[in-house]
């Protein structure tokens, strides 16, 4: 066979090609920069730059451009990190494998969550995971639909919980997911628990309107959920407006303002119970959502993410049981 044919050249790079710099790679590409990544690893900058060059060398193409700021990934560099991200995803899927074969209850999950379940439905799940399964690591990201469900198509997550998303939305609808009710929710306005209007409770939502509000921003949706509310109520938007999805910032701006909000019920319940927040005595905004767990369509689920799932749906009937009472 001629020693320049595809074949050839492709086995040659297969022979070369070696873990740990596909490794450091990921990394890179995830920090944008050296340094970062560096300390992430616990390895030198010169240690993690050689590593870089000799994958380069081995592909024979510049994956990073070098500047003053950071590292930037040429068009050969994004494509590699898709590839890699599978590869990794894929030895995950292997180790766990591997530790359920043995027998013992351990592995690791990566969980993507949205604000509708990262204050209830989640935290209960893992701590019932947790109770008989202490060497599983658990990884919990947090972030929109449009970051969390491609993370999970990609295999960067195993699972994704919290609002399940419209089965007609493009994103939904193009990429190979499966999507689970749990339970109903509802949005339901809140505020810091030493808040003014808790003295005198509104009856009208238009006692509210001149009050800063904090909302979701334009491309979620739950914005759409709560600008169709304010119509209804014949309002239009109020003037003083925070936008944010954080529900760490929320709840902060919502304890140390006058600031109104919009909440899931079963955080703002927790919350509540807390004596941080106060859910105001006001219908419910928008009709019930479910609340779930998304996962891929086109991969078997690992021992730990099944472990995980098991765990939510025992946290969700007792959340559920508990909103009935």
């Amino acid at each position: 066979m001629d020693p320049l044919t595809p074949f050839s050249v492709h086995d040659m790079v297969l022979n070369r090609l070696k873990l740990r710099p596909l490794l450091v790679f990921d990394r890179v590409l995830r920090c944008q920069s050296i340094a970062r990544a560096a300390r992430e690893l616990h390895l030198t900058q010169p240690a993690v730059t050689k590593a870089i060059r000799e994958l380069e060398q081995q592909l024979d193409t510049v994956l990073f451009l070098r500047g003053n700021r950071g590292v930037t990934p040429t068009e050969y560099g994004l494509l590699l990190g898709e590839r890699v991200k599978a590869v990794i995803a894929e030895l995950r899927y292997l180790t766990d494998e591997i530790n359920a074969f043995k027998g013992g209850i351990c592995g690791h999950v990566i969980i993507g969550t949205q604000i509708s379940a990262s204050a209830s439905l989640l935290p209960q799940a893992i701590l019932r995971l947790k109770a008989h399964a202490p060497k599983l690591l658990v990884t919990v990201r947090e972030g929109p639909q449009d970051y969390l469900f491609p993370a999970l198509a990609a295999g960067e997550l195993d699972l994704v919980v919290g609002r399940l998303p419209d089965p007609e939305a493009p994103l939904t609808r193009k990429l190979p997911l499966r999507h689970q009710p749990l339970y109903l929710n509802r949005l339901c306005i809140v505020a810091g628990g030493h808040h003014p209007l808790l003295a005198a409770p509104p009856s009208l939502l238009a006692e509210l309107r001149d009050w800063p509000w904090i909302l979701p921003p334009p491309d979620s949706p739950a914005r759409l959920v709560a600008e169709q509310f304010f119509h209804d109520a014949g309002l239009p938007l109020p003037d003083n407006l925070l936008e944010s999805l954080s529900l760490l910032t929320n709840v902060n701006l919502l304890v140390d303002s006058d600031c109104l909000g919009l909440m899931p019920r079963l955080a703002a319940r927790r919350f509540a119970a807390a004596k941080l927040l106060a859910v105001l005595p006001l219908d419910e905004v928008g009709p019930p959502t479910a609340v779930g767990y998304s996962v891929r369509a086109d991969k078997p689920l690992t021992p730990a993410a099944r472990q995980m799932i098991d765990s939510l749906k025992l946290a969700a009937a007792a959340l559920d049981a508990a909103d009935q009472v």
